[in-house]
């Protein structure tokens, strides 16, 4: 049986990475409020280190490795932001990381990954997980799972953790999910701050494992990646930790279209200029849409990350 992380996981997490994560800033806006009909926190972690929140758990799992695991390296598979956020949790502590990337994987995330210093080795996505173990196994790495591990877990809910505390009492929390590593942290976050907070998951309808796994509580792995434009949730099945912590202490997962995190992606770019991805927008887009239907609520949103091509997306915006 795996061992899971519990909530005051995510308190011993923000000891650690006190002063080495960006305290990132909570934003908020009358008009979202008003379209909304809800009171709004936005928590951006497009401003955290590497531009996306994978670097809180990142460091958190590379610092309490052995030396001896150190010494020979660490390795992982990732599409752009636990790359980066590794690769520069590698390098803080002088440890050699090697990063499998799908070869469709953006530029601006493959540039800053070799940026920090990290070896990149690409593939087609859906033999990632293969590479990944053959490197292990001529080399020695230890594999950091972009979330499929604990200590990622708790040092992911280290931002849901910041704006718990900042904020007071969340009627709501939501935040988007592909693997699982962001809101099963963000749900022991909140079970550790805030426990009559209901924590609610959000991914795009063609990329929805993790609700299917969610209700089933059985995880249900998609035969291809997802072609969503949300490119940080185009993983294939939820983690072996983090379904069993999703079912304990998550209220709901929604989906959204793909429609839907352009016009989310649009507000958050145009009238909030807060330059985020889409997968960052795949979490605001239930409260743009109505389909949380209570009114009058405090919510919080973890926007996860800022890493975009700019010139691609926006032109999405003609259309």
């Amino acid at each position: 049986m795996i061992e899971l992380p519990q909530p005051t996981a995510v308190l011993d997490a923000a000891v650690r990475l006190q002063g080495i994560v960006n305290q990132t800033p909570i934003h908020t806006s009358r008009t979202l409020d008003a379209q909304s009909g809800q009171h709004i926190f936005l928590k951006c972690e497009n401003f955290q280190r590497v531009g996306a929140f994978k670097f809180r758990g990142a460091y958190n799992a590379v610092s309490q490795l052995s030396e001896a695991q150190k010494a020979a390296g660490v390795v992982t598979h990732s599409s752009g932001n636990h790359a980066q956020g590794l690769a520069l949790a590698a390098q803080l502590l002088g440890v050699k990381a090697t990063i499998v990337m799908p070869e469709d994987s953006p530029q601006i995330k493959k540039a800053a990954t070799a940026g920090y210093g990290a070896t990149i080795v690409t593939c087609p996505a859906i033999e990632r997980e293969v590479v990944c173990r053959e490197l292990i196994a001529e080399h020695g790495y230890t594999l950091i799972h972009p979330y499929d591990n604990p200590h990622i877990i708790a040092g992911a809910g280290t931002a849901a953790r910041e704006l718990l505390q900042a904020v007071g009492p969340l009627d709501l929390l939501l935040a988007p999910i592909g693997g699982g590593g962001l809101l099963s942290g963000t749900a022991l976050a909140a079970a550790a701050v805030q426990p009559n907070c209901q924590v609610i998951g959000v991914e795009p309808a063609i990329a929805n494992d993790a609700q299917q796994s969610w209700q089933t509580g059985q995880i249900v792995r998609l035969t291809a990646v997802p072609p969503t434009l949300a490119d940080g949730l185009r993983t294939r099945y939820v983690g072996e930790h983090n379904l069993p912590i999703l079912r304990q202490h998550v209220a709901d997962i929604l989906t959204v279209t793909e429609a839907e995190i352009v016009a989310a992606l649009q507000f958050l770019w145009t009238r909030l200029k807060l330059v985020v991805e889409p997968s960052s927008a795949v979490a605001l887009a239930p409260l743009l849409t109505g389909q949380i239907r209570q009114k009058g609520q405090r919510v919080g949103v973890i926007l996860s990350g800022g890493n975009v091509d700019v010139a691609g997306l926006g032109a999405l915006f003609t259309n």
